[in-house]
């Protein structure tokens, strides 16, 4: 067990804010994690995995261990679907493309998603019509305070949208381990409906599509709105889209009547927060080394030296002014520390 002192995180969060970390512990092993676990409480750690949903505002005093577990294996197939065990450190999109490779279907419409497998089921990620609750059988994670492994089923996981146990009930009490998904071998069932999946696959002239079509797709729109956090510091989607009921959303339709939406039930709706935040002329705003991103409005930038207070900030005037001029409240999706 190596452990690094007074090490820079720029390169380990996706913002690529350079913060620093008093103590750096590389994870590549439960052993490992056991044995500092048992010298020290969740209060005195900070866990890290891809680095792709926070927001590191000053230097971090704690520990940070660095889930690092690597390994994809299947663990169990029948004739029509397969249960595949991917370890917490693995890259999340490389993931994917494996899946896609082997014909296993169920997660195309979540490539070229930042981040790594063991975040997925804490943040319940999820785009284009799919979230990692619909994929998700069970997932293993480690009591912090006894080093216990305890295994999560897809309903002790308490999913919402953008929400998990992991976020409320058991917060700073696990780490997660490994992610067990249940995935088609055939008679996949495609989700073309939301975002301008469908519109695409229309231009191309594609009408029998495959997990491949779509997988290329989603990765073609996510490349052409969303900025590579190895070209410019981003963490994808900085805000969560907001759920209304029906009775604001019929308000703001009079006064709105072109405003983009999708039906959650009947008592309630979902607002895309880039509409509203275009909306209120922040699309392509930059001031200094922080900014909205040009051609996705929920997506905020590190153009090279910001601070992670100044986003912060940036994304606080937003959300103010959200609320102000349409009486929703966006809450960022990003963990802000």
């Amino acid at each position: 067990m190596k452990i690094q002192q007074n090490i820079s995180l720029k390169p380990y969060n996706t913002f690529g804010l350079d913060v620093n970390a008093k103590y750096f512990i590389d994870i590549e092993n439960t052993n490992t994690l056991k044995d500092i676990l048992k010298g020290n409480s969740s209060q005195k750690l900070f866990i890290m995995g891809g680095g792709s949903n926070m927001l590191l505002t000053k230097d971090i005093e704690k520990t940070v261990l660095k889930i690092n577990l690597k390994g994809i294996k299947v663990i169990n197939e029948d004739e029509n679907h397969v249960w595949i065990e991917a370890q917490a450190g693995e890259n999340w999109h490389e993931f994917v493309l494996w899946c896609i490779d082997n014909n296993y279907g169920g997660v195309e419409n979540l490539s070229l998603i930042p981040g790594n497998v063991g975040t997925t089921p804490i943040q319940n990620i999820g785009a284009y019509g799919v979230e990692i609750k619909d994929v998700l059988d069970y997932c293993t994670a480690m009591n912090i305070a006894n080093q216990d492994i305890v295994t999560f089923s897809n309903e002790d996981c308490q999913f919402g949208y953008r929400e998990s146990i992991f976020k409320n009930a058991a917060k700073d009490q696990y780490i997660v381990l490994s992610v067990v998904f249940k995935l088609t071998k055939k008679e996949h069932v495609l989700k073309t409906g939301y975002g301008s999946i469908q519109e695409e696959l229309d231009q191309q002239n594609i009408t029998n599509p495959t997990i491949q079509d779509i997988s290329k797709i989603v990765i073609s729109i996510r490349q052409n709105k969303l900025p590579n956090p190895s070209e410019i510091g981003n963490s994808g989607s900085f805000f969560k889209n907001p759920i209304i009921d029906i009775e604001q959303f019929n308000t703001l339709q009079k006064k709105y009547p072109n405003i983009p939406h999708y039906t959650v039930n009947e008592q309630s709706v979902k607002i895309p927060a880039g509409w509203l935040i275009e909306q209120i002329g922040f699309k392509g705003y930059r001031l200094g080394d922080t900014g909205v991103h040009e051609k996705q409005a929920l997506v905020l930038i590190n153009y090279g030296n910001a601070k992670g207070h100044q986003i912060e900030k940036l994304a606080q005037i937003i959300q103010d002014q959200v609320k102000a001029i349409f009486g929703i409240s966006i809450t960022p999706e990003v963990n802000i520390f």
